[in-house]
């Protein structure tokens, strides 16, 4: 009996030894899980509330581009051509905008050309 009992004793300490190895390893995998989900979640968030932000602005410029643009068809001299050709440009680049695609690599510079346009209307 006492030979059955000895065999046992090593498997009893080797699950001791492995147990802190194996609590580690589920410990990091289910913190791993817990911290991606969550990264997701603050990422989703963020880049609604970005987004959200991005939408306004450029409405905003549309808004007083198409109001502008009517105001001033009536008006044909020259000074107010130019202002409407500039009112055009910048409806242009507005509707060209990619609002469905987050990943258009050229959103921050054609956004900054839209801001760069609609500051010529601004006074000094």
């Amino acid at each position: 009996m006492a030979a059955a009992a000895a065999p046992a004793s090593p498997d009893m300490f080797d699950e001791i030894v492995m147990a802190e190895e194996r609590f580690h390893g589920e410990g990091y995998q289910e913190g791993y899980a817990e911290g991606s989900h969550a990264g997701v979640v603050e990422g989703r968030r963020y880049g609604s509330l970005h987004g959200a932000k991005i939408g306004s602005e450029i409405g905003c410029y549309l808004g007083f581009a198409l109001t502008w643009q009517c105001l001033l068809q009536k008006c044909t001299d020259e000074k107010n051509s130019k202002k409407i050709r500039a009112l055009d440009s910048l409806i242009g680049m507005i509707q060209k905008f990619p609002y469905e695609d987050p990943t258009y690599d050229k959103l921050q510079e054609d956004l900054e050309k839209i801001r760069g346009k609609f500051k010529q209307f601004m006074p000094d």
